[in-house]
């Protein structure tokens, strides 16, 4: 395990993410302002692709940092039964659910049923498909649908903060079943399908667009809904960087692109790969 994995552990992790969260919510001019600037300028950030194209015109960084596209900046793939990126980041792991397993890293996996919290979705989804993204800070921060859908669960499980980096990955056993995530559950022409959005290291707020920002809590919350999505409509976003993971069932028969491995780069609306019922 590495220093900056160990050191982690002994962060006080919900107090960092909410007094990251105070201050990336103020719109005091100073402070919004210098946090706005610095980051744009560590992460190297223009603002070409976006809908407001001036650092002045965001009201606060969480504004900023869940900015949004320019209506054409992200065109969604129409491939028949393609399944598209949920988001801009680089591809984690993606592949097959074996023995209700997914990958985590080389050499690491975990348990489907304790990533959706609930064992017998767990054992509905054995045997199918998953893709992971990870969003990095200098991204784009909205997450979108990658087929289409009706919602009728979010599910939101609490947990630790771990960041979600390739480092922490490789190294923290049962990372994304461990952090704090929104599972979302779909009806589709394959059968239930689910986007969970994993949360980290000082990520400030989950939201999505059936349950709004979720309120931290140290109990599960689930809520039903029936709200009907289209392939590349806006799901949620987050409030700085983390994962978000596409799982298909077995009934999917989901290929991957070949071109498509680890560390690979994507795009909200890109082909991932398609399904077949």
């Amino acid at each position: 395990m590495t220093l900056f994995t160990t050191m982690q552990q002994f962060v006080p992790q919900q107090k960092l993410s909410r007094a990251a969260g105070r201050l990336a919510a103020s719109r005091h001019p100073l402070v919004k302002r210098a946090f706005i600037r610095s980051f744009a300028k560590a992460y190297h950030i223009t603002l070409d692709e976006y809908e407001r194209d001036n650092f002045n015109a965001y009201e606060s960084f969480n504004d900023f940092f869940t900015r949004e596209l320019k209506q054409d900046a992200r065109p969604i793939d129409n491939t028949a039964s393609g399944i598209v990126s949920p988001a801009d980041g680089v591809i984690s792991q993606l592949g097959q659910i074996n023995d209700h397993k997914l990958l985590q890293a080389k050499g690491r996996d975990y348990d489907i049923g304790q990533l959706l919290a609930n064992s017998a979705d767990g054992d509905y989804f054995a045997g199918g498909s998953f893709a992971t993204v990870y969003l990095a800070p200098s991204n784009y921060h909205r997450v979108h649908m990658p087929f289409d859908g009706t919602l009728t669960t979010a599910r939101y499980v609490p947990g630790t903060l771990f960041s979600v980096n390739n480092t922490t990955a490789a190294n923290i056993p049962d990372l994304f079943a461990r952090n704090e995530r929104l599972v979302c559950l779909f009806d589709t022409q394959y059968g239930k399908a689910a986007v969970v959005m994993v949360g980290a290291m000082i990520v400030a707020g989950i939201e999505s667009v059936a349950t709004g920002k979720i309120s931290r809590t140290e109990d599960i919350q689930e809520t039903t809904h029936n709200m009907p999505l289209t392939k590349g409509d806006e799901l949620g976003r987050f409030y700085l960087g983390s994962t978000a993971i596409v799982i298909l069932p077995k009934a999917a028969k989901a290929n991957w692109q070949n071109e498509l491995s680890a560390n690979s780069v994507v795009q909200m609306g890109q082909l991932l790969g398609v399904a077949k019922v």
